[in-house]
């Protein structure tokens, strides 16, 4: 079972029609095992063996990731459905092809460092699907700008995992570097593509969200 799907261009699809194709992106990506077009990210040097205790830690900062990436799809689907842009449509489908890269990679290392992803991973989808629906109904130029600030805190949350990654984690550390370098890319994107500045306050609600979602699944 394909991890991802798209929605050729060029086909006009009814409500109904992107309804199942949004519910199928959900089951997919929130059940499916995912298949990365792109080799995983490997380290220039070997690192140190990992203590248990380490590994752990590991896997708790990957779970976080992958729950990031699991929001980033569910956020992709609901701003596609919600623009009735072509260009900006394709344009959110070729990002969310590249968060399926970083779904299975986060996915490969949980399994690599004996851990789990996240129990809450549907109710996460849920949340950020309903956000980028509210989103995209502001606009096309409020989504594009909330691409942006999302993609911005995803960076320094990345750049925080790198500094918390246990020193001899280098396999992990490689792989959180080419995602910060992805969402750096989004979020420039984004920003040329015309995205509007949000409102500090809107901007301390992200960041508020994002802490909840971190902090919980850490552990869950």
């Amino acid at each position: 079972m394909s991890s991802h799907s798209t929605i050729p261009r060029g086909i006009e699809h009814s409500p109904l029609d992107r309804l199942l194709i949004s519910f199928d992106t959900a089951v997919r990506t929130v059940w499916a095992e995912h298949s990365a077009a792109r080799p995983c990210p490997q380290a220039k040097e070997e690192g140190a063996e990992l203590t248990d205790a380490e590994k752990k830690a590991a896997a708790a900062l990957m779970r976080v990731n992958h729950v990031g990436e699991v929001c980033a799809q569910a956020l992709y689907a609901s701003q596609a459905w919600g623009t009735k842009d072509p260009v900006l449509k394709a344009q959110f489908d070729a990002a969310a092809r590249e968060e399926t890269d970083h779904l299975a990679w986060t996915e490969q290392r949980l399994r690599e460092l004996g851990g789990r992803t996240s129990l809450l991973n549907p109710l996460w989808y849920a949340g950020a699907f309903g956000i980028g629906l509210l989103a995209a109904r502001a606009g096309d130029r409020v989504s594009l700008g909330f691409v942006v600030e999302t993609e911005r805190q995803v960076e320094d949350h990345l750049n925080s995992h790198m500094d918390r990654l246990p020193a001899g984690d280098q396999r992990s550390r490689a792989i959180v570097a080419q995602m910060r370098d992805d969402e750096i890319e989004h979020a420039d994107a984004a920003l040329k593509a015309g995205g509007a500045p949000l409102p500090a306050p809107v901007r301390g609600l992200m960041k508020l969200a994002a802490k909840v979602m971190t902090t919980t699944a850490h552990y869950l």
